[in-house]
């Protein structure tokens, strides 16, 4: 009886850790996740005309001019008061993130983190993944 129970307690854990992790379902991923450009994409196609969505860029404002994901917006990364205007946005957001390669929008993305930002999806690779896989940019 005792082996049964155990077993049976076993098959239960294992259910739910089987149904509880590793996909790829970027809308149910909460909080700050990296993402790739595909994935990205598909979250600015479902989160386009949403009021409270932004794509935020963290390059330099030289390297934004040149290229940016159509409607970001540019919040540079150097910028000495780059912490409190990411402070300053709205952490019940939801947010696309890129820098040039991912360095800095990794770094943005570890500071939302810890001001408990909901839904942050920082783009792997950057812009230069973006536009590797076909994906465009406007100037």
């Amino acid at each position: 009886m005792r082996r049964s129970v155990v077993l049976l307690v076993t098959a239960t854990m294992l259910a739910l850790v089987a149904c509880s992790g590793g996909g790829s379902d970027v809308a149910a991923a909460p909080g700050v996740v990296t993402v790739s450009p595909a994935e990205a994409a598909d979250v600015i196609a479902d989160h386009g005309d949403d009021p409270a969505f932004t794509i935020v860029d963290v390059r330099t404002p030289e390297e934004f001019v040149a290229g940016q994901l159509e409607g970001a917006v540019n919040i540079d990364f150097y910028d000495a008061g780059f912490a409190d205007a990411i402070a300053a946005l709205d952490p019940d957001g939801v947010y696309v993130l890129y820098c040039r390669s991912g360095n800095r929008s990794a770094a943005a993305a570890d500071l939302m983190r810890q001001l408990s930002f909901s839904a942050v999806y920082e783009i792997d690779g950057g812009i230069v993944q973006w536009q590797a896989d076909g994906f465009p940019v406007v100037t």
